[in-house]
């Protein structure tokens, strides 16, 4: 099959198949040199980091290579784990012989710190051996696991190699033999391991690995790790009408949930996942795809409780919910998922990595005075391998193919070769996209064949026009959905896609209290912030946008990797009446406001450049011409 993110080659329940991510090159301005920079700099950075700060000593203290303390948290061999997979995946896409290196110095090591019997985490061995599996609800021992799964899973299918794969069944065979119906019961603290196991399963044929995925689903909310919101834990999933608790640990066990239910077909998960996300895209989402509002338990806070300073918004739950989605678009090939998807990946995650590739957030507030900077590594450091193996997944998710024919998910230039039915097809996209909406697809099939190019319509997009070779299209563009384009392929034909891309204010919903009367700037996928740095004249949190403001996109190749920046006049607020007051009556102060010159920039590349305040969120005036 090739290195897929997720398999539904055979899922009976899943719409679409994947495609590998070696079948795809891309040749864009935005995601290539993204790869690019992952490749050659995001990689040895965190390879270097992993062995400054002890993680991949850890496994050799393990294997008895070294001796002294285990060194940082209990759950520090998941982001090595992480790293595997990011860095498999890019090997996937392009050989790199230094990376190829990297990966199999600390694939030595793993599977060298393996027990006997299979099991494998470096926190519990030598004083604490006897320890294990004692504290499933804190200790992360199943969460680390399923992060190793899925790094074997990447390794086996992008080298061919089953070292690493065949340590992970040993071990996956070790907690099978543990856990189970008839055995003994329990879920794991912080849920991961299930969509691990379920694709563990995929790989293997082996039954054992999807039953105990879906006997981790249904013993959660019966009490077994104390019963709270916090883990999930309050009330089984199938019941579940809101996202509650940690927003990682949450976004995490609805993957594991989709995953079950693509080859089970267990229609309680699906009605479950559906209303979660009714719940999350309604009531609990940021603009930008973040999750997880609170900083207290890092967790999703009451519906419209979005602040925006203290946003929490961590930067793995962004690239969970990008995970979560992309296994609903396999299910259902809804194109609903696949706007989520697309959102949270170009905003809410992209956000956590700075342009060059080595300092990362962890959180990732909507609102700012300058203080908040990406940093290059964390005590807990989930976060960095977590975004580099979203980056490395991208070719993966551009495509999909089903029995009707091709699907196109995400408008990325580049080349792809598709193959279904028999039927190879060579698919070339030509875009500037997110900057442009005008996406070209040529169409090259081994033969002349009847089948369907499905092409998303984003939720974004309220007018679109569709052309086969410079001929318009009868069908009808809908937004948020998929057109279906389906005729007699020759090879070089061509499909015009025109999206209609314009500057566009957004506004929450009125329980959203922090946003009342303020609008957040939009344009196509993209989520705009304001900048202190482009903006001289005044405190950009004192801007103040008339609703009858022109703003005009403005592509800037010089700034920020080269980006698509809005600009309008509009007006600040001067507070200087108010003469140091924090509180006055109506009839003693006057609000005055002057005209300034508006610069926005995409949300994902704040504070690359120089401190100082930033917003996404933007008061909102009417009957006040600039």
């Amino acid at each position: 099959m090739g290195t897929v993110l997720v398999d539904t080659s055979n899922s009976p329940w899943a719409r679409l198949k994947p495609v590998p991510i070696e079948s795809v090159k891309l040749e864009d301005s935005f995601w290539a040199p993204r790869l690019e920079v992952l490749r050659r700099t995001t990689l040895r950075s965190q390879y270097e980091l992993m062995e400054e700060t002890g993680r991949i000593d850890n496994f050799r203290r393990a294997s008895g290579k070294i001796k002294g303390p285990f060194r940082g948290f209990y759950f520090n061999d998941s982001d090595v784990y992480k790293w595997v997979e990011a860095a498999s995946l890019t090997l996937a896409y392009e050989h790199d012989a230094d990376v190829k290196r990297l990966v199999e110095i600390v694939v030595e090591e793993i599977i060298a710190a393996q027990d006997e019997d299979g099991y494998l985490n470096t926190y519990f061995v030598f004083e604490r051996r006897g320890e294990r599996w004692s504290n499933l609800r804190d200790m992360h021992e199943l969460y680390c696991a399923g992060h190793l799964f899925q790094a074997a899973i990447a390794h086996y299918r992008a080298t061919g190699r089953r070292e690493l794969l065949d340590s992970a069944l040993r071990l996956a065979d070790h907690i099978t033999g543990i856990f189970g119906p008839g055995r003994r019961r329990g879920v794991p603290g912080h849920p991961e391991v299930e969509m691990a196991l379920v694709e563990l399963y995929r790989v293997t044929g082996k039954r054992s690995y999807l039953d105990l995925a879906r006997f981790f689903i249904d013993e959660r909310g019966r009490g077994l790790i104390g019963g709270s919101p916090y883990h999930i834990d309050h009330k089984p999933f199938r019941e579940l009408d809101e996202l509650v608790g940690h927003a990682v640990r949450a976004l995490y066990l609805c993957c594991g949930a989709t995953d079950v239910y693509m080859e089970t077909g267990d229609r309680s998960l699906y009605e479950a996942l559906g209303r979660l996300w009714l719940d999350l895209t309604q009531r609990k989402m940021y603009i930008t795809g973040g999750a997880g509002s609170r900083y207290e338990g890092e967790a999703f806070g009451n519906a419209y409780e979005l602040p925006n300073e203290r946003a929490y918004a961590e930067t793995c739950a962004a690239v969970a919910n990008v995970m979560w989605n992309w296994r609903m678009l396999l299910a259902t090939g809804n194109a609903r998922y696949a706007d989520i998807m697309e959102l949270a990946l170009y905003n809410g995650a992209l956000a956590g990595i700075s342009l060059e590739g080595k300092h990362y957030f962890y959180v990732n507030p909507l609102a700012d005075r300058g203080k908040h900077r990406r940093k290059p590594w964390f005590d807990c450091a989930c976060c960095p391998p977590n975004i580099a193996r979203l980056i490395a997944s991208v070719p993966g998710m551009i495509y999909s193919v089903s029995p009707q024919g091709i699907w196109t998910h995400l408008y990325v230039a580049g080349r792809a070769s598709l193959a279904f039915k028999n039927l190879g097809v060579e698919v070339i996209q030509r875009t500037d996209y997110p900057w442009s909406g005008v996406v070209e697809i040529e169409v090259r099939p081994s033969r002349t064949s009847l089948f369907s190019l499905f092409l998303r319509i984003p939720g974004w997009c309220r007018k679109a026009r569709v052309e086969v070779n410079g001929t318009e299209f009868s069908g009808k563009p809908i937004p948020s959905s998929y057109l279906e384009v389906r005729r007699e392929w020759d090879w070089g034909d061509v499909v015009k896609l025109s999206l209609d891309m314009p500057v566009t204010l957004i506004q929450s919903h009125p329980h959203v209290t922090y946003n009342t009367c303020r609008v957040a700037i939009k344009r196509g996928p993209i989520v705009y912030c304001l900048e202190q740095v482009d903006n001289p004249d005044c405190d950009v949190w004192d801007v103040v946008l008339p609703v009858e403001a022109k703003l005009t996109p403005k592509f800037r190749r010089d700034l920020l990797g080269g980006v698509v920046v809005i600009e309008g006049r509009a007006l600040a607020l001067d507070s200087s009446t108010w003469k140091g007051k924090l509180y006055a009556p109506l009839s003693e102060v006057e609000v005055r406001v002057k005209a300034v010159e508006l610069k926005a920039v995409p949300y994902y590349a704040w504070a690359n450049r120089e401190p100082g305040p930033m917003t996404v969120w933007v008061r909102l005036a009417k009957n006040m011409p600039v």
